[in-house]
């Protein structure tokens, strides 16, 4: 009886109760959340300033059921973290996570006004996160960071409301040093990048629909701990009634690189600034453009396969501002944009198409 008493400790210490579940319906439950293999969240509201964190989950499923909502405070930081190995966070028909974001737009996301907490970090190695639909997200909607061989499938990312009620730096996906990361199949209307990779290697981003905030970016990329970005596609996405199309910005006076980023079948709608943006002189602070590009992060690999689509007449269809690029290969049919802006940085032997 004894020996059978000792193992059970040591599965319940190890982060796992075999063949156990476990329901979370008031933030007191999470605590335990941990020690079980399929963890639900039940119609769970998590009281104002506190986050909802899951860490050590291994070899567990996390299934969001019913409505799950958000007390609101003005705070930094995440409203949910979860961390873990071989995790799979999805959801049950029917279910919402609604953040309320609402309570803290301002028009002013980030750059000022009321302190808004993001949404959702993920630390996951060898997991995956499908199929969650989310709303109204104060800022960021999905930070992977720090993950590894991670797949995001067919996630609703829903901030539509923030079109006409302040919505800002509602960012759909952030990447920052995580590798083997493939994101597939999402929807997001949005007030800004629908993705944006700031650092990562081996990822993969596909069939996406953006619609409403900046495209997608690479970047901005410098001026953090990891600076660089290796191997990303972008593929068969669509982005429409954004201010940007697709762009790789990098940060002025800062270290680091951007190597082998693939644009491939991509297709723009309704461009109101920029269709193809390529920019050395991004600036951290303000959160554009200034100055003169100085080519510490140089941007190397770059292709550009099958990118077309229509920007406003008021946009530019093409600007290229960067310095020390090498290895550029484009086919793009941009078109519709009647402001020019002079362009600067293109690759030795390429001709510059702006």
């Amino acid at each position: 009886m004894n020996r059978w008493l000792s193992l059970l400790t040591l599965a319940v210490m190890g982060g796992v109760v075999l063949g156990s579940d476990y329901t979370i319906k008031t933030i007191a439950d999470v605590k335990d959340a941990h020690q079980y293999r399929d963890i639900v969240i039940s119609n769970l509201h998590v009281p104002a300033g506190v986050p909802l964190v899951l860490l050590g989950l291994q070899n567990a499923v996390v299934t969001f059921e019913g409505t799950t909502t958000f007390g609101y405070k003005e705070w930094k930081g995440h409203l949910m973290m979860f961390k873990g190995d071989n995790v799979t966070v999805t959801g049950s028909p029917g279910h919402l996570i609604h953040c309320g974001g609402e309570r803290w737009w301002d028009g002013r996301g980030g750059l000022g006004g009321t302190k808004k907490p993001k949404f959702f970090e993920v630390r996951l190695n060898n997991s995956q996160i499908i199929g969650l639909k989310i709303k109204n997200t104060p800022m960021h909607a999905i930070s992977i960071n720090h993950s590894y061989n991670l797949t995001v499938s067919n996630l609703d990312i829903d901030n539509l409301e923030g079109d006409w009620k302040g919505g800002h730096n509602t960012d759909g996906f952030n990447v920052y040093e995580s590798k083997n990361v493939t994101i597939r199949n999402c929807t997001a209307n949005n007030q800004n990048d629908c993705i944006a990779v700031k650092s990562g290697i081996d990822l993969l981003f596909e069939d996406h629909y953006c619609s409403g905030g900046h495209g997608i970016s690479i970047g901005s990329v410098g001026g953090r701990r990891d600076n660089i970005v290796e191997r990303a596609t972008i593929r068969n996405c669509f982005i429409r009634n954004s201010v940007n199309g697709v762009r790789v910005k990098t940060v002025r006076k800062a270290i680091g690189r951007v190597t082998n980023v693939t644009f491939e079948d991509v297709t723009l709608a309704n461009i109101t600034q920029f269709g193809v943006t390529m920019i050395g002189n991004y600036n951290l602070a303000h959160g554009d453009p200034h100055g003169e590009p100085t080519g510490g992060v140089p941007i190397s690999g770059l292709v550009l396969k099958n990118v077309v689509g229509t920007v406003n007449p008021k946009g530019t269809n093409i600007w290229v501002y960067v310095t020390n690029a090498t290895d550029w290969s484009w086919d793009i049919d941009v078109t519709g944009g009647t402001k020019t802006r002079t362009c600067e940085g293109f690759p030795d032997g390429m001709t510059p198409l702006c």
